[in-house]
Formats: C-alpha cells, sequence, structure tokens
C-alpha cells in the first residue's frame, strides 16, 4: 500500500515530521500537492472526506484519513517500528511529541506573535521581544528537558537504545534551529550535546542521509516555520 501525504509543496512546515518518519521507514508514499495532481486534490479531501481534516498535514491509508502531525505518527509509529509496542510506551512517545507539537508553535511565533494573518514587517518589534523571551527561557526550557531525557537513559535515544519518531522530530528542531537562529544556536548548543549528537546520528543513518540528498527534502525558506531574519538572530 502507498501512502498518500497531503501538505503544502513549497515548505517543509509540520509535514516534514511526517515524512521523516515514512522515509525512516522506508515507506512508500505520495506526496500528492507535489505531484500531478497537486493542491487541488488536497483541497478535494478537505471538503469530501467523510472525516475532513482541519488543516493539512493529513495522511490516507487505504480508506482511513488521519489529521495532525503527533496523531499520524503515532499511526505510522506502531505500524513501523518507530514507537513501543506497549500501551504505556506507544502513549509516552505520543506524550513527547505532544510536547515538540508545543515547541513548533512557540518557534513559528518567534515570527508571527501577533498572528499569521499578518506580514513578519508588520510586527517587527513584537516579534523581537518575542525571539528574545524564547531563547532566554523557552529554548532552555524545553531542549533542556529532551536532553535530560538523553542523558537519563544512557542510550542512543530519547527513550533508550530504539529509534522512534520522537528522535526524527528532534532531528528536525536541531536542524531548524540552525537554519533560523545560526548565532544563537552556535552559543546554545554547548549545553546540548546529547541533543546535537543524537541530530548527528540521524543524520547518518542510511535512509535519512538519502533523503536529506533527494529533491525529496524541501529546502528551508522564509514561508515555513523556520525562518532566518538577520534582525532576530543576535
Amino acid at each position: 500500500m502507498t501512502y498518500e501525504l497531503y501538505y503544502w509543496p513549497s515548505i517543509q512546515g509540520r509535514g516534514e515530521y511526517v515524512r521523516l518518519a515514512l522515509e525512516e521507514a522506508g515507506a512508500d508514499y505520495d506526496d500528492v500537492a507535489r505531484s500531478g495532481r497537486g493542491m487541488s486534490e488536497m483541497t478535494r479531501m478537505m471538503e469530501d472526506s467523510e472525516t475532513p481534516p482541519f488543516a493539512p498535514p493529513f495522511l490516507k491509508s487505504g480508506k482511513l484519513v488521519i489529521g495532525q502531525t503527533a496523531n499520524i505518527l503515532l499511526y505510522l509509529g506502531s505500524r513501523h517500528g518507530l514507537a513501543p509496542k506497549a500501551d504505556a510506551g506507544r502513549l509516552w512517545v505520543h506524550q513527547l511529541q505532544l510536547t515538540i507539537t508545543d515547541l513548533v508553535l512557540e518557534i513559528h511565533d518567534t515570527h508571527h506573535p501577533l498572528g499569521p494573518s499578518l506580514y513578519y514587517e508588520d510586527q517587527r518589534a513584537p516579534a523581537k521581544r518575542r525571539t528574545d523571551e524564547f531563547w532566554s527561557e523557552r529554548v532552555p526550557k524545553y531542549l533542556g528537558y529532551f536532553e535530560r531525557l538523553l542523558v537519563d537513559r544512557d542510550g542512543n535515544f530519547v527513550t533508550g537504545r530504539r529509534l522512534t519518531y520522537v528522535d526524527l522530530s528532534l532531528f528536525q528542531i536541531v536542524a531548524g534551529l540552525r537554519y533560523a537562529f545560526p548565532k544563537r544556536m552556535d552559543r546554545f548548543e554547548r549545553d546540548i550535546p546529547g541533543l546535537i549528537g543524537l541530530h548527528d546520528r540521524i543524520a547518518q543513518r542510511p535512509r535519512i542521509e538519502a533523503y536529506l540528498a533527494s529533491d525529496r527534502r524541501i529546502a528551508f525558506n522564509e514561508d515555513g516555520i523556520f525562518r532566518h531574519y538577520k534582525a532576530l538572530d543576535i
């Protein structure tokens, strides 16, 4: 079976967390909005499905239509060995992914603190204030939490010796922060050696390495969640 992934065709965004899981699993998938059927098919699915998703990303698996990044990963993790089999472990990994979801929203709000309907240029001063607070308070809280998990479990991955989709998502967080805030991230990385090591190990996994070198990996850009604005990176 070939999965159908529906997400915006020109940005990594929240869909990238799903792509990384599909790539690591070696799963067959069609990134629909980037194919010939394009955006019209994605719009049709949002209007005609019996269980219409609120917004992309969403995944079609057979007759199932699954929305929300963490929910999609919960489904894929169980099917492709990217999450523990027991309920306790599976829900723990899902809980961690929901925490990453919160972090992703805060990253987005560094450049759009007043809302996504306004351009960044319309909210420069609030964005600067929000970014300063994000790096002084929120980044140490979030990344420090995941760093402690890695240290406490004394393993290569957040939950121990086996990779889960949470590790793939944390790879994307590190890569994205390096793109959006290279100066700030360079100063902060000394405090999270475990997460940096995790990022490097994920990047060297054969399927992920091949994906990163392929045209399936959309480049970071100033339309996605991770955006580089020089005024915010000082």
